[in-house]
């Protein structure tokens, strides 16, 4: 390793100054990485409620169907789902630790009906349903969102851990080893020159005496 390194005063203060720009990034990237694991389980604990609501607001709206079926009728509920189209969903995106974590949205397409006919002209057990799957919707969208934001963080995560491992175990003890082997090799050339310098001194010494 030592043939590859110039021995030099100008190559120890330059490793130096690697060792401390090496040492400042890992500690960004640690700082990163923890935050990008907070924002993992936050998100993980928002999704764990979400699913639970959920899971309450399919059965609710599955009952909500069954009622309005027996009520007004399953030719009913079709002819008044004929009345809306399919939404359009927009994905954007902002930005965390330099993660883009997208955020989606549902733009609701044309329909014959608007908010205020609907909610005095369409039978109460069809629009209680609609509601409710309205709402639903909307927290699946939310959760495929947010588990996609967790897969993001997840890979970037993984990224994180891989440079900062590569910095603590495989560059930073690289330069101090260099450091060493430069720091040993200047130390020797000083001894040496120490020698020199007294052993001409007392030559000179000795050659005035004589």
């Amino acid at each position: 390793m030592a043939n590859n390194i110039r021995l030099t005063r100008i190559e120890l203060i330059n490793t130096k100054k690697r060792v401390k720009v090496a040492s400042r990034g890992l500690e960004l990237l640690k700082m990163k990485r923890q935050s990008l694991v907070m924002e993992f389980f936050k998100i993980s604990n928002e999704i764990k409620g979400l699913k639970e609501n959920i899971k309450k607001d399919i059965k609710d709206g599955l009952n909500a169907i069954r009622m309005a079926e027996v009520i007004d009728g399953t030719l009913e509920i079709e002819r008044i789902s004929y009345m809306f189209s399919s939404p359009e969903i927009k994905i954007g995106g902002k930005n965390i630790m330099g993660v883009k974590i997208p955020e989606m949205s549902a733009e609701i397409g044309k329909k014959i009906m608007d908010s205020q006919y609907m909610a005095t002209s369409v039978p109460a057990s069809i629009y209680d349903a609609m509601i409710i799957f309205d709402r639903i919707f909307n927290e699946l969208l939310v959760v495929a969102q947010k588990e996609s934001s967790m897969r993001k963080l997840l890979n970037e995560i993984d990224k994180t851990n891989r440079r900062s491992n590569a910095i603590e175990n495989i560059m930073i003890p690289r330069f101090q080893s260099n450091l060493k082997i430069i720091r040993e090799h200047l130390d020797e050339m000083e001894r040496d020159s120490f020698s020199t310098l007294k052993f001409v001194k007392n030559h000179v010494v000795a050659g005035q005496d004589i």
